[in-house]
């Protein structure tokens, strides 16, 4: 794809506030700076790289699996030292590569786990080396202080040990001076205080003499003088070679673990260029999320479709004013090549244009756009602007020969391929002659077969838009009561300037205006006044279709939720009927098996609960067989018969046995609990009063006395005597 979208372009659609909008949402300043460089995009596949990239960063904001904090710190500078052989950084600059590292290595490791929701980064990412080498190198040299570890090297480490026994010697030594010249009397009330990053003594001035050591400094008023001890003068001497030896050692160890990173340097550069990719991707998706834009279809027929769209600088501004801004619907193709915007000014036909120019230069630059998820373009090698008057002082041309030189461009450049908005067309010179050459220029374009918007006030344009078959009048719909600008864009007609209305509206004399009318030709003034009729006439006749359109919609959403209704309606008492059915049926077996088995237990007779069973089965087969006759006319019926015979047969037997081992485990239930009340009568001991009988008697008495084994039992009239093991208890002595 030839580079033919120029700075002009860009400026004319406002394209840079755009980014400078974007750029807001960035996290780091090489982000920022990343994204006020982006251009349209020439290579195809890198912008639908870009674009899915975007897309699928927005995505992340509607699921569970967000994408890790990718912020980083600009190492562009270290990176550049650490390539310079026998160099090395300082330790904070490691510790912000072995960031940057882990960083990546992060987002490598997340994206390979989610490739599924993100094949994209997924597949930029599996081009990048994962290797955690970078961060232990450096984190075994450096703590997360940012201080060189003591065991980085053996040197290093007795260094420090001598430096540590170095401080304790200095501060016993201070510590016995000072004591003696306390004793002595020789120190001022502050006894001591710091002087060039060492403890020094506080003499008092007239003592100076009496205590050895180094004169650093006197008071203002010169009543004091601080002496550095000299037991404690010799082991600072000695501290400050073993830190400059420390010093000096650091330096060794941080040049060396410059050299085991200096050759993953342009493994560096391709970590920090991801992760400024990653700031720039994810500034776009946050912008995206911020004004609900989305990624149109990408057609590759060539067309435009632009539903509710929105000018995203206009959207922003109003928004922060509170004010609602009206989305248009734009659509070109092959039968609507170029749209031709008629009408009066401060109707919305320049903000029309530039909506659809500056929102596809978005699209070709991988940004979203704001407009319906039913939309779609196409992707046009060449985007051409004339938006504005352009006068150019430096080259001291007039509007009109700046416009010449760039349709002069224009006619060069214009190919099928290619989309064109010019606002104002022909405007600069004569109307008569500036008209007619308009008139060429279109013709041309459409022609060359480009797809475009222009804006205008010649009639003669909107004639020759009615004559070519693929070029379309549209006018900016205005209140014909109130002539207040509606800013909707409406297709198939062309709209009148209402130069004379709007003149009377905003109070030129009644008599001005007539005469303005006897002025000019009267067919061009018929004419306009036809279109102004006719315009008024649409809106009106636009409005009822409108409100019949949506009574229609709400009368279908109504009725379809209606029939919605009575099915699920419908639904429920089908399945409440057979619901019923079954439960009734199951009822009846039911109640059945349970009197077959009641008969069982009260007799004890197998042999008669098989026979009534099997008459019952019997019994039933008749039954379904009357329900659902099989009446097999054919040898194959009368085998599937003798298969379903066979079938059923099978059930039978099936449901015998499952009934047969139901009746044994009843059995043994029985038995257990039987057992279980034997063995808690047997263990239970009668008291006087408890409420007995004997077994296989009806008669109830109260226990008078018990004797051991032996019982006597009181029924009132009379007493008799029993063994205990021979009545059962009926109720408990209260």
């Amino acid at each position: 794809m030839s580079k033919n979208i120029s700075e002009k372009t860009l400026q004319d659609l406002e394209f840079s506030t755009v980014l400078q909008h974007i750029s807001e949402f960035c996290i780091s300043g090489l982000g920022k700076q990343r994204v006020l460089e982006t251009k349209p995009i020439y290579s195809r596949k890198y912008l639908f790289k870009e674009l899915h990239l975007v897309d699928e960063y927005l995505s992340s904001f509607q699921n569970e699996n967000r994408i890790p904090n990718h912020g980083f710190d600009n190492i562009s500078e270290s990176i550049k030292r650490l390539a310079i052989e026998n160099s090395f950084i300082e330790t904070d600059a490691f510790l912000k590569i072995a960031a940057t590292s882990l960083t990546v290595n992060e987002q490598i490791k997340f994206f390979k786990k989610f490739q599924v929701l993100f094949p994209t980064f997924y597949k930029l990412t599996q081009g990048i080396e994962f290797t955690t080498y970078v961060d232990d190198e450096i984190k075994r040299i450096i703590d997360i202080s940012g201080e060189v570890k003591n065991n980085a090297s053996s040197a290093l480490k007795q260094i420090r040990r001598d430096i540590n026994n170095v401080r304790g010697k200095i501060g016993s030594s201070f510590s016995s001076a000072l004591s003696k010249a306390v004793a002595a009397g020789y120190l001022d009330d502050i006894k001591e205080t710091i002087v060039d990053n060492q403890r020094v003594l506080a003499v008092s001035a007239m003592h100076r003499r009496k205590v050895a050591g180094s004169l650093l400094g006197s008071s203002k008023s010169g009543g004091i003088v601080y002496i550095a001890p000299q037991a404690t003068l010799g082991y600072s001497r000695e501290y400050q070679n073993l830190v400059y030896e420390e010093k000096q050692e650091v330096i060794k160890i941080l040049r060396a673990l410059a050299d085991t990173i200096r050759p993953m340097v342009s493994l560096l550069e391709e970590y920090l260029e991801f992760l400024i990719h990653l700031d720039a991707v994810g500034a776009k998706a946050k912008y995206a999320q911020d004004m609900d834009a989305i990624l149109p279809k990408i057609s590759k027929e060539k067309k435009i479709f632009f539903k509710d769209a929105y000018h995203p600088v206009l959207w922003k501004k109003n928004k922060e004013q509170k004010l609602k801004t009206v989305a248009q619907t734009i659509h070109l193709d092959e039968q609507q090549q170029i749209i031709v915007i008629s009408g009066p000014n401060a109707g919305g036909k320049s903000i029309t244009l530039k909506t659809i120019g500056l929102l596809q230069i978005m699209v070709q630059s991988g940004i979203l756009i704001p407009v319906d998820e039913r939309s779609e373009t196409y992707i046009f090698d060449t985007v051409l602007t004339d938006i504005g008057d352009n006068q150019s002082i430096e080259n001291q041309l007039s509007t009109y020969s700046y416009r010449l030189k760039n349709m002069r461009y224009f006619l060069r450049k214009c190919n099928e391929n290619t989309l064109f908005l010019i606002d104002e067309f022909g405007t600069g010179s004569d109307p008569e002659l500036g008209g007619a050459l308009a008139e060429i220029f279109l013709e041309e374009f459409y022609n060359k077969k480009a797809f475009g918007i222009i804006t205008t006030h010649y009639s003669n344009l909107k004639v020759l838009a009615n004559e070519l078959d693929n070029v379309t009048n549209a006018n900016m719909q205005f209140n014909e009561r109130t002539l207040e600008p509606l800013y909707k864009l409406f297709i198939g007609q062309a709209g009148s300037s209402f130069t004379f209305e709007v003149a009377q509206k905003n109070g030129i004399p009644f008599s001005l205006i007539n005469k303005a009318k006897k002025r000019v030709e009267t067919e061009k003034v018929r004419l306009d006044k036809t279109i102004s009729k006719l315009q008024k006439e649409r809106n009106r006749l636009q409005k009822t279709s409108d409100s019949l359109e949506n009574q229609k919609e709400k009368g279908k959403e109504h009725l379809e939720s209606l029939q919605e209704k009575e099915l699920r309606i419908q639904e429920k008492l089908s399945g409440f009927q057979e619901l019923y059915d079954k439960n009734q049926k199951m009822l009846s077996l039911g109640r059945k098996v349970n009197e077959l088995l009641n008969k069982y237990f009260q007799t004890n007779n197998k042999k008669q609960l098989n026979a009534s069973f099997n008459k019952w089965v019997a019994d039933e087969k008749v039954k379904h067989a009357k329900k659902n006759p099989i009446k097999p006319k054919t040898k194959s019926q009368k085998q599937k018969a003798k298969v379903v015979e066979k079938q059923i047969q099978e059930v039978i037997k099936k449901v015998e046995k499952e009934v047969l081992e139901k009746v044994v485990e009843v059995r043994k239930e029985k038995k257990k609990e039987e057992a279980k009340i034997a063995k808690a009568k047997s263990e239970y001991v009668y008291k006087l009063n408890d409420r007995v009988r004997i077994i296989d008697s009806n008669s109830v008495g109260t226990i008078d006395k018990i004797d051991r084994k032996n019982v006597t039992i009181n029924y009132g009239v009379f007493t008799t005597k029993t063994t205990l093991n021979k009545i059962e208890l009926v109720e408990k002595a209260k």
